[in-house]
């Protein structure tokens, strides 16, 4: 995974007035925390991050008043219904450090015939990873699956030095048989009463 990196400035402003400003200027706010330091309040380019949260558990190399500080997202709030950012919380971390995050499961294949319905139990699936070498998600071959059949954990191959952070028994994808529709009420209670007579 490449990084992006962003220049941030730190404020010294907090509070909804001074969060409508910077987003005015079309740059949104955000907080650096972790390794056990001060929290770091931060002004980001609005166009640079939202470019970078494309890509799933992004690497950002921060560019804070000269120095550097690589961190992934943690939190990300945005408009419920312009959708852009409105704020961004950012985790600290170092080369060679392993963080926990969750990565999309994509699936591939079609399923056996007959109208089966693949449930998601887990859009995403917990691992442990490298901090600069974390995937962006993980293909699943569902090919020929019936009703029944369902993919755990343990039968996802990971990309190497990823481990997972979750059960190995955990189900994550499930095939389920299409429901059958309903017959009408009347013809339901008609059917029972032949059944007793």
């Amino acid at each position: 995974m490449s990084e992006v990196k962003i220049s941030a400035a730190t404020r010294t402003e907090f509070g909804k007035g001074a969060a409508r400003r910077i987003r005015r200027e079309d740059k949104v706010p955000g907080v650096l925390y972790g390794h056990g330091s001060d929290p770091v309040h931060l002004t980001l380019p609005g166009h640079d991050l939202q470019m970078a949260l494309r890509t799933a558990n992004v690497l950002i190399a921060l560019d804070i008043d000269g120095k550097t500080e690589l961190a992934i997202p943690k939190s990300v709030q945005r408009d419920p219904l312009k959708g852009f950012l409105e704020h961004v919380d950012l985790l600290l971390v170092k080369r060679g450090e392993r963080v926990n995050v969750d990565i999309y499961v994509h699936t591939e294949g079609e399923l056996a015939p007959g109208g089966f319905l693949l449930e998601h139990v887990l859009n995403a699936l917990p691992v442990e990873a490298e901090a600069t070498h974390i995937p962006e998600s993980v293909t699943v071959s569902v090919e020929g699956l019936a009703a029944g059949d369902s993919i755990l954990a343990k039968d996802i191959t990971l990309p190497k030095g990823t481990t997972l952070a979750v059960e190995e028994d955990a189900v994550v994808l499930q095939v389920l048989a299409a429901q059958a529709e309903e017959a009408p009420e009347g013809e339901e209670a008609a059917g029972d009463e032949a059944a007793e007579a």
